[in-house]
């Protein structure tokens, strides 16, 4: 596993401040502070882990992939990136990313897209989608404030015509990404229920989230 930015000496597993393991195919959310640092660990390795920024208080500003994507000027998400809110302002930057790469163009998957996808023997399996609409519900929001999402460790390359594809996961076992929070920050996560795609290597795992407080 190759680290293109090292992980601080003064984060330990000892010192984080929330340490969440998260079941395969299931939803989660916490409020991450500004100066926190988050990290998202591919426990298992090939595990897409579909995820969505919201200002903690005040969920109209939220995640925008376009506006990520042309901030960069690059069409994945990496070291670097800058996590920028429909308000154009930089919600987290990304610090460290053991596995690179990470889309932020195919979007969640969802009842609907299955079918279409795969058929209509699909039609009732769990979707991202699901989890995201039951996990935004708790903070009061509902499915018009589901908006296009990160896709942590899914592997989707684009050709020069613009078409894309998902294919298999590049994500070894521990592999994980680190954003350091620049607002206070709302992040929802749909641990990927996919089993039609090699997004999840056609077998969700669990994952693990983390947080540190700043730097004393």
């Amino acid at each position: 596993m190759t680290d293109f930015i090292q992980t601080a000496p003064f984060r330990t597993l000892e010192n984080a401040v929330q340490d969440h393991l998260i079941a395969a195919e299931a939803p989660f959310s916490t409020v991450v502070r500004k100066g926190q640092t988050l990290r998202i660990e591919d426990s298992y390795g090939q595990q897409a882990i579909d995820t969505l920024f919201y200002k903690a208080e005040d969920h109209s500003e939220r995640y925008s992939s376009q506006d990520t994507m042309r901030e960069q000027g690059a069409a994945y998400i990496t070291t670097g990136t800058e996590i920028m809110s429909n308000e154009g302002r930089v919600m987290l930057r990304m610090t460290a990313d053991s596995c690179g790469r990470h889309d932020t163009s195919a979007g969640a998957c969802s009842c609907e897209s299955n079918t279409v996808r795969f058929g209509h023997g699909t039609r009732y399996l769990h979707a991202c989608r699901d989890n995201f609409v039951l996990e935004v519900a708790k903070h009061g929001m509902g499915k018009r404030d589901v908006v296009p999402n990160i896709n942590f460790f899914m592997n989707v390359p684009i050709e020069p015509t613009g078409e894309m594809t998902i294919v298999d996961g590049i994500s070894a076992p521990g592999d994980y990404v680190e954003l350091k929070a620049e607002m206070d920050v709302l992040i929802v996560i749909s641990n990927c229920p996919q089993i039609n795609n090699p997004c999840n290597g056609f077998d969700p795992t669990p994952i693990r989230v983390l947080v540190w407080d700043g730097e004393a």
